[in-house]
Formats: C-alpha cells, sequence, structure tokens
C-alpha cells in the first residue's frame, strides 16, 4: 500500500512537470520536460554511470564509512571523559556549522584536485551526526544497569564493551541513516570544486559543466543520478542494521 502512493504522488508529480513544460512551450534550456531528460540520461548513460558507481558513489560510501569509523571511537572517547568531552564537542559542532563551500577551496590548497580532497570533504560533512548520535547512546545508559556493574566492579573497558556499546548501536544506525544523505550532498558539493581544474568526472563535474552548457535536461538526469545514489546508500545502511545488527536494533 506504501509502496503504491509512493509510485502515485510520483507519477502525479511527474505529469505536473509534463504539463508546465507542455502548456506554456518553455524551451529545454529552461524546463525539459520528463521525456527529454529521461533521453538525456540514456544519452550520458556511460558517464553518469561512471560518475554514480566509480567517482561519487566510491567517495560517498568511503566517506561514510570513514565517518562511522572515526566518530564512532571519537564518541567513545566523550563517553569516557566528561572534560573531554566539553572541550573538543564544540569543534566538532564547529564543522557541522562552517558552510563546505568555505572549507572546499581551502582543501584544496591544502590537498590538491584529488580524490583525496573529495573524501575529506565529505567526512566533515557526514561525520557530526555519528558523534553526536553515538555519544548520546553511550550516555544513555539505564541507572540499575550501570549500578550493577559497579557493584560487580566491572572495570571502564569492560562496562564500554559490555553495556555502553551494545545500548549505543541503535543510536549509530540513526546518525548513519542521517549521514547516507549527507555524505552524497557532501561528494557532489567537493566536486564542485575539484572537478574545475582536473579530469574528475563525478556528479558535481558533470552538473556543473552541464549547467554552463545550459544542457538542462542532461543537469536533470544527473540530480536525479544523485537522488538515486542517496536512497541506495541509505538502503544500505538500513539493510545493514536490520540483517548485521537486528540484535540490537528495531527495524
Amino acid at each position: 500500500m506504501s509502496l503504491l502512493l509512493v509510485v502515485t504522488v510520483a507519477g502525479f508529480g511527474l505529469f505536473i512537470w509534463w504539463f508546465v513544460a507542455w502548456y506554456f512551450e518553455l524551451p529545454t534550456a529552461l524546463l525539459p520536460s520528463p521525456v527529454q531528460c529521461w533521453d538525456a540520461g540514456l544519452e550520458n548513460r556511460q558517464v553518469l554511470f561512471d560518475a554514480v558507481f566509480k567517482s561519487t558513489g566510491l567517495a560517498s560510501v568511503a566517506g561514510l564509512a570513514t565517518s562511522v569509523v572515526l566518530g564512532s571511537l571519537l564518541a567513545m572517547v566523550f563517553s569516557q571523559s566528561r572534560k573531554l568531552r566539553l572541550a573538543l564537542f564544540p569543534y566538532i559542532i564547529l564543522l557541522q556549522t562552517v558552510p563546505i563551500v568555505a572549507i572546499a577551496p581551502l582543501l584544496i590548497i591544502w590537498s590538491g584536485y584529488t580524490f583525496r580532497t573529495v573524501l575529506i570533504v565529505t567526512v566533515i560533512v557526514s561525520l557530526f551526526p555519528i558523534v553526536n548520535s553515538v555519544t548520546t547512546g553511550l550516555l544513555s545508559i539505564d541507572k540499575d544497569e550501570m549500578d550493577l556493574f559497579r557493584l560487580y566492579r566491572a572495570g571502564r573497558f569492560k562496562t564500554l564493551r559490555s553495556l555502553q556499546v551494545p545500548s549505543a548501536v541503535q543510536h549509530l544506525v540513526i546518525g548513519a541513516k542521517t549521514s547516507a544523505a549527507l555524505a552524497v550532498i557532501g561528494a557532489i558539493v567537493a566536486e564542485f570544486f575539484v572537478g574545475d581544474a582536473t579530469n574528475f568526472t563525478g556528479l558535481g563535474t558533470l552538473m556543473t559543466g552541464w549547467q554552463a552548457l545550459a544542457k538542462t535536461d542532461a543537469l536533470i538526469a544527473a540530480l536525479f543520478c544523485s537522488a538515486f545514489l542517496g536512497l541506495a546508500l541509505f538502503g544500505i545502511v538500513h539493510l545493514a542494521a536490520v540483517t548485521i545488527l537486528r540484535r540490537w536494533v528495531v527495524a
């Protein structure tokens, strides 16, 4: 039933889009029809495929995985020391609040027009939800359970491993789902800059080039590919949660 509703809404949206383009006889450079965008996507299918699965997709997956590992480790450190949490957490928030378009040019100066720069930007964008969610999960421990571990004189490491980490898995999944979409956004924004001086063939690079050439139909096709990539990454995280982590996660 839910799938039918999604398809119905999508079909209605496509019809409105087609009707507006047809009724007002808008030029292709302004608003192409859905059919024209589909044709443009087929015409450029190879470069779009490479961008989704070899460039932007790879940067998004690698950036998300790095964020999950790095963010979880930082959260574990924060959960063990209130002083460290108060001293360092504001800087994690700072990474989230500073506009990434302001950071990207600086990172290019330091790291160059390379895939590494795209990866760094992706990690910066997607790190905060992981750190915030996992830290919250590690600290949200039932008082009675914590008292029981203290009663048996469990050390910090054993308490972290046996009590805090299992309790934080649900929060990790929530943070990872949020970061999945942010990872795609970060990769594409980085490619806007990295692709300006190289042959880097990510979705951001393609969008920049097609925008300059007023190829709006191909630009919209790339936009749909980026949306597909974000949904696919979100789905992978959800699938991992309900299969690998099903012991701790309620789907």
